[in-house]
């Protein structure tokens, strides 16, 4: 059984900017153990590898959490629908997770799409026996003032099918609270920075573990790149996920 870690025409968003990365091929079938968890989204899961962040965090204190991921650039989940290969993973098995993506979906036409489609994929994911999970991500520097209903539409479509939320887009606004010159934002004002994507795979690491993420080393690691972080910015960014997903602890 083999299983394909679609990642085509990416990017992998550092710092300085994006460094093309091409298609990437899986090994086989996921080994044993750990946490299984399925990411089918777009450049906002792909760029700084979120899913092998999230991997790499895990393996710093033992845990386990093994990913694939299923991201093509601007894509909604209606697009992955018609496209194919998340719908083939899924139906792969093994999974426990399987989180999806799509872009802020503030906009009500786009908040409908995002509840539609994840009944649809919810219907998959269960009949293979794993469970749905929302990634909620932010929405465009530009149009910072739709946080809130960006906020709402991932609580929405999680609701809808009893999915696990990763509240990651309400995250950074517990980070900015505490200090509001963070960059979270890359330079175009949509990807996530390190920062970002390190603070999302805290919320995430929290949420699939239900451990607590203080528990996790003051390193702050990105697409395999490991920063220069002071660590009171780390222990912030851990407070902030910690203190988000206390919000949400009903929602599992």
């Amino acid at each position: 059984m083999n299983r394909r870690i679609a990642t085509l025409a990416t990017f992998a968003f550092v710092f300085q900017g994006c460094l093309a990365r091409g298609t990437v091929t899986g090994p086989g079938p996921l080994a044993a153990g750990g946490h299984h968890v399925l990411f089918i989204g777009n450049s906002l899961t792909y760029v700084n590898d979120l899913p092998g962040t999230l991997a790499y965090l895990a393996s710093l204190v033992g845990d386990t959490i093994r990913t694939e991921t299923v991201a093509f650039p601007d894509y909604a989940l209606q697009d992955h629908v018609a496209e194919g290969t998340a719908a083939r993973e899924i139906a792969a098995g093994g999974w426990e997770y399987v989180v999806l993506q799509q872009g802020p979906s503030s906009v009500e036409a786009n908040r409908q799409n995002l509840i539609t489609y994840t009944k649809l994929f919810d219907s998959q994911i269960r009949a293979r026996g794993a469970r749905t999970a929302l990634y909620m991500v932010w929405p465009e520097a530009v149009n910072f003032s739709t946080f809130q209903r960006t906020v709402e539409s991932y609580t929405l479509a999680a609701q809808a099918v009893n999915g696990l939320l990763l509240p990651a887009g309400d995250a950074w606004r517990t980070a900015w609270a505490k200090d509001s010159t963070l960059q979270l934002y890359a330079p175009d004002g949509l990807h996530p920075s390190y920062l970002g994507t390190y603070l999302a795979a805290l919320v995430m690491y929290e949420r699939i573990t239900g451990k607590n993420a203080h528990m996790l080393p003051l390193r702050v690691v990105a697409g395999g790149i490991q920063y220069a972080v002071n660590e009171a910015t780390i222990r912030l960014l851990q407070d902030a996920a910690h203190e988000t997903n206390a919000r949400y602890a009903g929602a599992r």
